[in-house]
This record gives C-alpha cells, sequence and structure tokens, in this order.
C-alpha cells in the first residue's frame, strides 16, 4: 500500500470539502454556513451546545455563526422546553431550501468521483467505511466513558 490509510482517507475528505465549497460557492454558501446547515438537516431541534460538540467547535464560534445564519433568515432558534437557558435550533423554509440545493452537488461530486467504480463495488466500499466508522464510534464512546469514570463525570 503506498499511502497510509488514515493519510488517504484524509486527503480523500480534503479534496471532497474543496470541490464541493467551490461548488457551493456559486449558490452563496461558506464552509461554515453549509456545515452547519447540513448538520441541522439532520438534526433539527439540536440545541446550540450539542451542535457546537458534533461540530468539533467552541460554542461562541457557533454561537456567532448561528447569529449570521439567523440574520439571513436561515435558521430558527426556539426556547428549548426542557432548559430556559438553551435555545434549539431549527432551519427555516430558506434554510431548508439552501439545503436542499446543496444535496445534489454532494451527489454529483460523489458520482463524478466514483464513475471508474462499478456499482457493486461503490456499494461494497459504502458498506466497509460505515464499519470503520462504527468501529471508531465504538472505540470513542469507550475512551469517552473512560475518562468520565476517571474524572468521576
Amino acid at each position: 500500500m503506498s499511502d497510509n490509510l488514515g493519510f488517504l482517507i484524509g486527503d480523500i475528505s480534503r479534496l471532497i470539502r474543496r470541490t464541493f465549497d467551490k461548488r457551493a460557492k456559486v449558490i452563496g454558501v461558506t464552509r461554515p454556513q453549509w456545515r452547519v446547515l447540513t448538520w441541522l438537516q439532520r438534526h433539527e431541534g439540536i440545541n446550540q451546545v450539542a451542535l457546537a460538540e458534533m461540530l468539533e467547535l467552541d460554542a461562541m464560534t457557533l454561537c456567532r455563526m448561528v447569529d449570521r445564519l439567523q440574520a439571513a433568515e436561515m435558521v430558527e432558534r426556539r426556547p428549548d422546553p426542557r432548559d430556559r437557558r438553551a435555545w434549539q435550533l431549527y432551519l427555516t423554509p430558506k434554510g431548508t431550501a439552501l439545503t436542499e440545493q446543496l444535496t445534489p452537488i454532494g451527489e454529483q461530486l460523489l458520482q463524478e468521483a466514483m464513475h471508474d467504480l462499478a456499482i457493486k463495488d461503490q456499494q461494497q466500499l459504502q458498506d466497509l467505511l460505515e464499519l470503520v466508522r462504527s468501529n471508531l464510534q465504538d472505540i470513542d464512546d469507550i475512551d469517552l466513558a473512560a475518562k468520565r469514570m476517571v474524572h468521576g463525570g
């Protein structure tokens, strides 16, 4: 194998993001915006703290991003009924329409990236990568649980 698998996956991810960024710019979306909108589409009603953790951002950085998205009428904050101090985040119709424009851009890019792979090979690649992700998630969950035990959390 010529490249370390981790390096190869990282490089593929970087190239996908860079190409997607160029294509998404045409509709006026920055990478931070599309990341927030895409995650929000998958997890509507999530609070800002949990979304910041998912995106691996500090809470203040996400807060400023959400402020801008709210000012652009793409995201709506609603009070969290379980916590008076927290806000739940939802896409507005404008935000939903924008994510619907982003989806075909991503699908087209992945089709182009895998055009030389047979359909069965594409499915096998997806299945294998999902297994790797699941294994890594399990490792991360175990590490997090161990950290909590050590620190009494």
